[in-house]
């Protein structure tokens, strides 16, 4: 039996992105060129700040319009931060049934959890401006589970031990 698995096209991924940046910065022109011209008077904070209290519906909208655009933006322009923030929480149960099944030495699966927060923590420090490379170091854990896979498999004997306790 043949699997085959279709892969995305240049061109749709394009179509979606425009379509994200589009959809994230819809509010970008009213927001960011008109609001400011109609509430900042130059040189002078009490007169801005008097335009905001006589304004506050239209000031809260600009507010909440900024940040639709920004959390829009962070999806568009942040994706792969996103993507690796959900695949290290997916590690964390992985490595703590992998832990417990004992399958496979219990050390994996706390290797696994240590990638899953490395995964975490590397992409909230990116959102939050630094450059912490620590997945080089917390990610071993893959690399080691999947070389147990791939050459030790799993122990078979405690495997058919617990399929008959679940019988």
């Amino acid at each position: 039996m043949t699997t085959h698995t279709a892969e995305t096209s240049p061109l749709v991924r394009a179509r979606v992105a425009g379509a994200l940046y589009l959809i994230a910065n819809i509010f970008a022109p009213f927001t960011l060129l008109y609001l400011p011209s109609r509430f900042i008077v130059r040189g002078d904070a009490a007169a801005t700040a008097n335009k905001i209290i006589a304004s506050e519906s239209l000031f809260r909208f600009g507010i909440a319009g900024n940040s639709f655009t920004f959390i829009g933006n962070i999806f568009l322009d942040q994706g792969l931060l996103i993507a690796h923030i959900f695949f290290g929480l997916w590690l964390l149960p992985m490595g703590y049934l992998v832990f417990r099944s004992r399958f496979i030495p219990r050390v994996v699966g706390v290797l696994l959890v240590i990638a899953g927060v490395g995964y975490v923590v590397q992409s909230f420090a990116a959102f939050l401006g630094y450059n912490v490379n620590i997945i080089l170091f917390t990610g071993m854990g893959e690399l080691v589970f999947l070389l147990l896979l791939l050459i030790k498999g799993v122990n078979v004997e405690r495997w058919k031990k617990r399929a008959l306790e679940s019988l």
